[in-house]
């Protein structure tokens, strides 16, 4: 039973992170393109928050999968995600042909800080570099 509760953890680790590895790959040549939309935002400093956005995907996402410091980089992920949503998927103020899908991509984003208040609550699991009983 502890086995199988450790590999579903391996599993939902990767599974969660997987988002944030792929987002943060697709940043870095999109690097022009992400940084004109996050300006269209009105987002400050847009370059400097670029940066700042892949190293939290691409880095939060591989410790994650990695179970390395998992509870305080989850949290830092799930911090990180909240204020994404807010800024980019608030479907309250979108156009009616775009509302459904802002919406959809908000409540996504709110199931996967479910995971991440999960990780931070009950950490990584035994197949990780942390020590999962703390």
């Amino acid at each position: 039973m502890k086995q199988t509760r450790n590999v579903a953890a391996l599993a939902g680790r990767i599974m969660l992170a997987l988002m944030f590895v792929l987002s943060g790959i697709g940043k870095i040549p999109g690097f022009t393109d992400t940084t004109a939309l996050m300006i269209g935002a009105g987002l400050p400093a847009a370059k400097v928050l670029l940066v700042l956005t892949i190293l939290i995907e691409l880095g939060g996402g591989a410790a994650i999968v990695l179970g390395w410091k998992t509870r305080p980089i989850a949290l830092v992920v799930f911090l990180f995600t909240g204020l994404a949503t807010l800024v980019f998927h608030g479907f309250w103020a979108a156009p009616p042909d775009q509302a459904m899908l802002q919406q959809l991509m908000f409540m996504k984003n709110v199931s996967v800080m479910g995971g991440l208040l999960m990780l931070v609550a009950y950490g990584p699991g035994d197949y990780a570099l942390d020590d999962s009983r703390g």
